[in-house]
């Protein structure tokens, strides 16, 4: 038989084992609330920026038919131009890139240029612009203010305002992933244009070609239309090319984004090395026939590209 102080004992080692079996139950417990807490604090955390319909020009959704109960693809809504309607098939979700600002170089403001509907555009997804209007501010102004934006726009005019102090701002705010969008138009409105896109390319625009067409898609090297299947032609299947046009030398730079309908080329990109920039031909688009087919959706899809987001931080998908 046992004795009472072996049954003390006993007892105390069975309390001893639940108390244990207690505390690892409750750590158990405080373990995955905490894995769970930050599941979802990660989720929050996450942002969408880019939509479903990313590098699709003819967006198509899924359609359930009413008799048969199948599942078959259906292409959306398009507007009066061809283009998917709704700012759910732009590149980026609306909103996306609240705080982010795009900082334009505005030099030319001719023919009532004010900038309003490209910046309306952007601020469908979130941007805000800071724009130094007719003349350029000092290199060390420039570079301040491109320290609180994520890209940076340049509009030219006839005549050279930028000097070498602005070029090398430029390249270091591009080589640091910042994106670049040089604007031009018909010869002589490429003057920075040619200027900057000389020293960060090797590269410049030339001519005068009338434009005022709609191109479609570039499908089959032909050459006319927007390059297919790219983040910024994202719901396009057409766009306005401007009124007239400089063509912007081709070069193993660049790839090609926008052809016109005589075959020039409208506009370019660069990405490469995690850097990103656009040269483009035609100015006029942002402020001449707007409403033809797609330059408010271009413009918004250009921007967003040009945050370089993949680069700065992962896209959720």
């Amino acid at each position: 038989m046992k004795t009472q102080n072996e049954n003390q004992k006993a007892k105390l080692v069975s309390i001893g084992n639940e108390f244990l079996k207690g505390k690892v139950a409750i750590f158990l417990l405080i373990t995955a609330a905490f894995l769970f807490f930050m599941a979802i604090t990660q989720a929050k955390g996450q942002k969408k920026v880019y939509n479903e319909c990313r590098a699709q020009n003819a967006v198509y959704e899924d359609a359930v038919d009413r008799k048969s109960g199948e599942v078959h693809k259906v292409k959306v809504e398009a507007d009066q131009h061809g283009n998917a309607q709704g700012n759910q098939y732009d590149l980026a979700v609306d909103g996306a890139f609240e705080g982010e600002t795009v900082a334009v170089l505005h030099l030319y403001t001719g023919e009532g240029f004010d900038f309003s509907l490209p910046k309306a555009a952007l601020k469908e997804k979130g941007f805000s612009v800071y724009r130094w209007i007719d003349n350029p501010p000092s290199p060390k102004e420039l570079e301040e203010q491109l320290k609180k934006a994520c890209q940076l726009w340049i509009i030219s005019s006839n005549v050279q305002k930028l000097n070498e102090g602005h070029l090398k701002v430029i390249k270091k705010f591009f080589d640091s992933g910042k994106g670049v969008y040089i604007w031009g138009d018909n010869d002589p409105y490429y003057a920075d244009a040619n200027y900057v896109a000389e020293y960060l390319f090797d590269v410049k625009m030339l001519g005068n070609l009338p434009g005022d067409v709609v191109v479609g898609l570039n499908n089959k090297g032909k050459n006319v239309g927007l390059m297919p299947k790219h983040l910024i032609t994202t719901g396009l299947e057409y766009v306005y090319e401007g009124i007239t046009i400089a063509t912007v030398q081709e070069t193993k730079l660049l790839k090609p984004l926008i052809y016109g309908h005589e075959g020039n080329l409208v506009a370019a990109f660069y990405d490469q090395g995690g850097k990103r920039a656009i040269l483009d031909g035609g100015f006029t688009r942002l402020y001449y026939s707007w409403d033809h087919a797609g330059t408010g959706r271009y413009v918004k899809n250009a921007a967003a590209w040009l945050v370089n987001y993949e680069r700065f931080a992962e896209v959720t998908k």
